[in-house]
């Protein structure tokens, strides 16, 4: 593969039941950029549903791992190696209990955080060193399970942002691939603001 391939990673759970949860953030980020990017030729690849997108003159190889969360990394390091992709030009969008919602940031690399497929890609692909494009959920409630809070619906007050916040992360996405991290996380991390 050339320089200008990157892989767009967005972890969650197959099946309709954890379509719209949170921890499913990542999958609607790869629909968002699917949609967006009149992505085509849908196929099952390293256990992940893969479709292939052109953005400014560079491949864009978009999966969401069907493996369940814990087991991301099978899928991810089975895609990296396939395209035979350097780590800087991997991209992995995940929900993050530690921001709260509304916020998304972009980062280098570092430890998973508690988040069981970031742990998981850590582990297949023998390094830290990706980039995270992190996607805030905020904390449970009270002394709700946080397993629990990352398997139910957004809240109605959450989708009314929602299609802003994956069109702000979409955005960074893509600054990713065209200018760099660096750039991307300059002008996009922040958070949106529910009314």
């Amino acid at each position: 593969m050339t320089p200008d391939t990157f892989l767009l990673v967005g972890l969650g759970n197959p099946g309709r039941e954890y379509k719209d949860t949170r921890h499913n953030f990542g999958f609607m980020l790869i629909d968002r950029l699917a949609v967006r990017l009149n992505a085509r030729g849908m196929k099952l690849q390293s256990k992940a549903i893969v479709t292939n997108a052109v953005y400014e003159e560079r491949k864009l190889i978009l999966a969401k791992p069907q493996t369940y969360m814990n087991l991301s990394g099978h899928s991810v390091q089975g895609l990296a190696h396939f395209y035979k992709l350097p780590l800087e030009n991997l991209l992995v969008a995940h929900d993050d209990l530690d921001i709260p919602f509304g916020t998304i940031r972009l980062r280098p690399g570092g430890g998973p955080g508690g988040q069981k497929g970031v742990a998981s890609t850590i582990e297949r692909l023998g390094s830290k060193d990706f980039a995270r494009l992190r996607l805030g959920i905020g904390r449970p409630p009270g002394r709700m399970d946080p397993a629990a809070y990352v398997l139910q619906d957004f809240s109605r007050d959450d989708v009314k942002i929602l299609s802003d916040v994956l069109d702000r992360a979409a955005d960074a996405a893509l600054e990713f691939v065209v200018s760099g991290l660096d750039k991307a996380m300059n002008k996009f991390n922040g958070t949106i603001e529910n009314p």
